[in-house]
């Protein structure tokens, strides 16, 4: 059903200030509305916004129906780790991406958020509502929203400064050579694979990583690390790993060859994330536990015994202090 409606001139004026005085749209809208053939001045197409109108002429303007979005079937659910009024701390599932795009055809995090009604900041645009920071599609974990725009201004002032951060977990081949590795490269677009980010390149942003031991497998083949980032590029742990010849199991991307081991996702995860609240100014950390396929991955493959400790939040970061 077209809605059409009908208005009559009184005063001699342009057909656009007309209409914007008529329809309460803007200049640009009635231009665009009579770019797709929907204005007629006494029954007659109009092709120009400035035509004069005269007293008693009829502007007829046809609204076509507005395009519905089809809304997008969110068929999973994310766990909530903390939330008040000006935060939400989430573990966010592997698949699932963060924010609609042109080439994303699923739900995203950002559709489970309103298909959850929850309230969300709008700094980034409306596509990106609450987002503070983004974790990559496959890669699960520790995740802040901010469900307000004086919640976003401050946590995105802390990724600046690094009064926030973040501690991951992952499952590498090789295994690294040193307890403690660290990586300072440029990181930016690879020219070769746009798919990919590569090191030292000119065009690239700063970026360091620290790559710490945590558990050798049996057989010695993969290596259980945790990761700690000092700035936050696209990609960053991945290419960072890849740069030593090393990488995540499950990555397709960075992977190094066919034969390596196959894993249902890429065996990273966003395990601790620390920052200061918006509101109370209280620093406050999160822990992410592991999904089924990651924490079965991790109990087959290293010693019970050794994992309670290693992957305690305290050790963790107590690892990364003395060094860092």
């Amino acid at each position: 059903m077209i809605n059409t409606q009908e208005y009559v001139c009184t005063n001699p004026e342009r057909l656009d200030t007309f209409l914007t005085a008529q329809i309460g749209q803007t200049r640009s809208q009635i231009a665009g509305l009579i770019k797709h053939n929907c204005v007629f001045v006494d029954g007659k197409k109009v092709a120009r916004p400035g035509v004069k109108l005269k007293v008693g002429q009829s502007v007829k303007v046809e609204f076509p129906e507005a395009k519905k979005e089809k809304a997008l079937d969110v068929d999973f659910d994310v766990e909530i780790l903390y939330e008040d009024d000006d935060v939400l701390v989430i573990n966010k599932p592997s698949g699932v991406t963060v924010h609609p795009a042109p080439s994303v055809k699923d739900a995203t995090l950002v559709d489970w958020l309103k298909h959850k009604g929850v309230r969300l900041s709008t700094i980034s645009g409306e596509e990106r509502h609450g987002i503070v920071h983004r974790l990559d599609k496959g890669t699960s974990g520790t995740m802040v929203v901010a469900k307000n725009n004086e919640a976003h201004e401050f946590l995105s002032k802390q990724l600046q400064d690094k009064s926030m951060g973040r501690y991951y977990i992952a499952v590498v081949t090789p295994p690294l050579k040193e307890d403690v590795t660290i990586v300072e490269s440029n990181i930016g677009r690879s020219s070769h694979n746009r798919l990919k980010m590569a090191c030292g390149l000119e065009h690239g942003k700063y970026a360091k990583t620290m790559f710490k031991h945590l558990a050798l497998s049996a057989d010695e083949k993969t290596q259980l690390i945790a990761c700690k980032l000092f700035t936050g590029r696209t990609h960053q742990i991945r290419v960072h790993l890849e740069s030593l010849n090393r990488h995540i199991l499950g990555d397709h991307i960075y992977g190094l060859t066919p034969k390596a081991e196959k894993s249902e996702r890429i065996l990273l995860h966003a395990y601790l994330i620390y920052f200061i609240h918006p509101t109370t100014k209280e620093k406050l950390y999160f822990k992410a536990d592991f999904d089924k396929i990651m924490q079965d991955t991790i109990t087959n493959k290293f010693d019970k015994e050794i994992l309670n400790e290693v992957i305690d939040t305290e050790y963790i970061m107590r690892s990364f202090t003395a060094v860092s």
